[in-house]
């Protein structure tokens, strides 16, 4: 009986990731790198609107969302995507994407605030976690994903 190591031509050893699958981990960790600077862009305004007693946490989180949803698309159009879409479609659809986003971290960032008690910030960071999965997921599968063409 063949070994999981044995599988496949004798090309993969135990204990090691397949290339596909490591192509994937190392393309959602940029994608979570570089979100890491809308994310940087959306806190500073949470914070600086609600500790400036401009808005609550669920509105400074709504607006720091929408900042930081700008940075995110330009940085995954032009370096996580690499994306060759007509800017109009992609931002359409980023949006798309990033909006259903903004009603999950309302609803959530509420949930966690209002309901649970739980520190704005620390409730944030939860959301945020949760997030990025369906961010990146949305637009790997729909907002970035290139049309492939049949081999003539």
């Amino acid at each position: 009986m063949e070994s999981l190591a044995q599988q496949g031509g004798g090309e993969r050893r135990a204990g090691r990731l397949p290339a596909a699958l490591l192509a994937r981990l190392r393309h959602i960790l940029l994608f979570a790198a570089l979100g890491a600077l809308g994310t940087l862009a959306h806190y500073a305004v949470l914070i600086g609107l609600v500790q400036g007693g401009v808005a609550g946490p669920v509105a400074g989180s709504t607006a720091g969302f929408l900042v930081g949803a700008l940075v995110n698309y330009q940085l995954n159009r032009r370096i996580v995507f690499r994306s060759h879409k007509p800017h109009p479609e992609a931002l359409a659809k980023f949006f798309v994407i990033a909006g259903i986003g903004l009603v999950l971290n309302a609803l959530l960032m509420a949930l966690a605030t209002a309901t649970l008690g739980a520190p704005y910030l620390l409730a944030q960071i939860a959301v945020t976690g949760l997030l990025v999965l369906w961010h990146y997921g949305g637009n790997a599968l729909w907002t970035f994903r290139e049309a492939r063409h049949p081999v003539s």
